[in-house]
């Protein structure tokens, strides 16, 4: 059966004129790097909202989480007054960033949205569907991760677009430019990931028995 999508989805926040930083991901699980690049990001971009948009289904990374598990923990972990978790891309029907970002701007016109990812993840932007495209669609933030920084500046997302990368000290301004428009900011580093937790998590689990 095919899944009738709603003609007039619900967004997370009513979204106006404001300044809207998206970030993307399979939050599994969510965890204090996750935190910590929402956060960068909302105080130095000057943020009016964050949306974090749990994806249904990753296309570079498997997850076998339900996303009602996800969502949840993603909701006690990440959210907040300004920071709302979100299963829209799943209300969308969207699976690729682009298709998402192209959706959100006709549904929410006025807003300015920004794609948030954190610096660990520029070095493989290139391998995201019409990654060129997301560029010219939205400004990009790039929050520093642990052992991002020399790969970052040398990925092909920051060949590409490298005169259009503005200093940190603009950085406020970036969800009023014109894409594309990007900027790095570094920030004190938290170096927990997902790969590191779940593996904890089962090395943690009680054996059956």
């Amino acid at each position: 059966m095919t899944r009738r999508l709603p003609a007039h989805p619900r967004l997370p926040s009513p979204p106006g004129e404001l300044v809207i930083g998206l970030m993307g991901g399979s939050f599994d699980p969510p965890h204090s790097g996750h935190a910590h690049v929402i956060e960068t990001a909302r105080r130095v971009l000057g943020l009016d909202r964050v949306w974090v948009m749990v994806s249904p289904g990753n296309p570079l990374k498997k997850t076998q989480t339900a996303l009602v598990d996800r969502l949840s923990a993603a909701r006690r972990r990440l959210g907040g007054p300004r920071t709302i978790v979100s299963d829209i891309e799943s209300v969308l029907g969207t699976r690729y960033t682009i298709h998402t970002l192209r959706r959100l701007k006709k549904l929410a016109p006025q807003a300015r949205f920004v794609w948030i990812i954190g610096g660990d993840n520029l070095r493989d932007f290139h391998r995201w569907r019409e990654w060129k495209q997301i560029a010219r669609l939205a400004p990009i933030a790039v929050i520093a991760r642990p052992g991002a920084s020399p790969k970052a500046g040398l990925s092909r997302f920051a060949q590409q677009f490298g005169q259009q990368r503005i200093p940190q000290a603009a950085a406020q301004t970036l969800g009023r430019r014109k894409p594309p428009a990007w900027v790095y900011i570094s920030a004190p580093l938290d170096a927990v990931s997902s790969t590191e937790l779940r593996a904890q998590m089962a090395l943690n689990a009680i054996p059956p028995i």
